[in-house]
């Protein structure tokens, strides 16, 4: 069976690459499920029979449009964006908004074809969708991102609902942003209604959003840790990134009693080896939401840490990586480094942060391995409750989110653990990911017939 299986996967993956050329991360996040997948689905030839595979790594559809937009100087600048709707054969359309200039079709479709798993697993209604534009929010006038957002929001509009399309922040899209595309639409639309995910406190945002996908990711590790009667408190944990995501992990992991050692931006990493407690971390958020300066300025701040420039975190001994910052960032030779420096458990807050390479290395030294579309479902999850408030208009404490997350995070490590465990007692947490978000999504596809 493993040797038809492989066959079956090079198979697949022939024709997914020739109908798909010049993806590589689309065709990565692709392989990494379907490798695991494939033994399941020959055992299962309903799903086989029925192309489920094939279909769910074709996207219903990809909205592509011209973004046009006038900058402080009075010059016309052209962007281009996607919507890139996967599969909603559980519920509307879910997934972030991206502002980068390395966004390309090739990682919205990743990004998408993950997001439909991800959101399978928090047991809530939602299907998976991404999007996002090459357009540079940095260095940009807040008047200059407002009519950005205006323009994309113009034609965008016609394309989602609550119902329909729920699009939410990501890398380059935060409060600012989603507050400008949210009054796009409901002035094009004359509707007040949970169109957008990440919504201001003031106007039907959610308590605990913005900490969520840090939060959550920490949330899963704990998990992990658990399972095998251990916990965070008195690790060692580096993390990379100081965003969003790369904050509240490092601030929960803190609560929890871990010593956070590392943090990075584009720049390079900073080490502290007294640990990144609640006052150094206030100044890093200040340093990043207010000022938006770089992190080698924690290092004048703090005599003790030393700042690597153009390193990631990785060679720094610790027991505990939490990848928050974006995909790839741990290399074949890294989680190899990882290992030797006697990692315990990594837990992914980042969107498929660990190549390929890297996966295969952290499954056969059978540490604990969180893959992304389950440690840092967190974010979504908290914007399917935002909706859940919407729809209801009330808003809960945030005690109830938090508790709410905390359950969720919980229910997605017991699918994972339910679908992974090995017959040694392992838990291999990619297979058990992949295996519990397929069989509810597929299951429904089935039910639908040929659509």
């Amino acid at each position: 069976m493993w040797i038809e299986a492989c066959q079956e996967v090079d198979c697949f993956m022939h024709g997914l690459i020739k109908r798909n050329p010049g993806e590589p991360e689309f065709h990565q996040a692709v392989r990494e499920v379907v490798e695991t997948l494939m033994p399941y689905v020959l055992e299962h030839p309903q799903y086989r029979d029925a192309q489920i595979l094939e279909r769910m790594t074709e996207p219903d559809r990809i909205v592509i449009f011209r973004v046009t937009w006038e900058d402080d100087q009075g010059q016309i600048r052209a962007n281009r964006a996607w919507r890139v709707q996967f599969n909603n054969s559980i519920g509307p359309y879910k997934g972030g908004l991206r502002f980068h200039p390395s966004v390309t079709l090739s990682i919205l479709k990743f990004l998408g074809f993950e997001q439909v798993f991800k959101n399978s697993l928090t047991g809530l209604p939602m299907g998976g969708a991404k999007g996002g534009s090459n357009f540079n929010p940095k260095g940009k006038s807040d008047r200059e991102v407002m009519r950005f957002c205006q323009s994309l929001m113009t034609e965008l509009f016609r394309h989602i609902g609550e119902d329909t399309d729920v699009p939410a922040g990501d890398i380059g899209v935060g409060a600012r942003e989603i507050s400008y595309l949210f009054g796009q639409y409901k002035r094009l639309a004359n509707r007040f209604t949970g169109i957008l995910t990440g919504k201001g406190l003031a106007f039907g945002g959610s308590l605990v959003r913005t900490e969520a996908t840090g939060y959550g990711c920490v949330y899963f590790c704990e998990n992990m840790l658990h399972a095998r009667g251990d916990s965070l408190r008195g690790k060692t944990v580096l993390v990379s990134g100081a965003g969003n995501v790369a904050l509240y992990a490092v601030e929960k992991a803190t609560e929890l009693g871990a010593k956070v050692l590392t943090m990075s931006d584009s720049g390079g990493f900073i080490h502290d080896p007294d640990g990144i407690d609640a006052e150094k971390l206030a100044f890093v958020k200040e340093l990043k939401e207010v000022r938006r300066g770089r992190i080698s300025e924690y290092a004048e701040k703090f005599p003790h840490a030393t700042f690597h420039a153009g390193e990631r975190p990785w060679s720094v001994p610790g027991e505990v990586a939490l990848p928050c910052a974006t995909q790839n960032e741990i290399s074949a030779s890294d989680a190899q480094t990882l290992l030797t420096n006697g990692i315990l458990a990594v837990s992914e807050g980042a969107n498929m942060p660990t190549e390929l390479e890297g996966v295969h290395a952290f499954l056969d030294a059978q540490i604990l391995f969180g893959p992304g579309k389950a440690a840092n479902a967190g974010g979504v999850a908290v914007s399917g409750l935002e909706q859940s408030q919407n729809s209801l208009r009330l808003s809960w404490s945030r005690a109830e989110v938090d508790q709410r997350l905390q359950t969720i995070m919980r229910d997605v490590h017991t699918k994972c653990a339910d679908h992974g465990t090995e017959p040694d007692g392992t838990i291999n947490y990619v297979r058990g990911a992949n295996l519990a978000g397929f069989v509810k999504v597929a299951d429904a596809m089935l039910a639908y017939g040929a659509v």
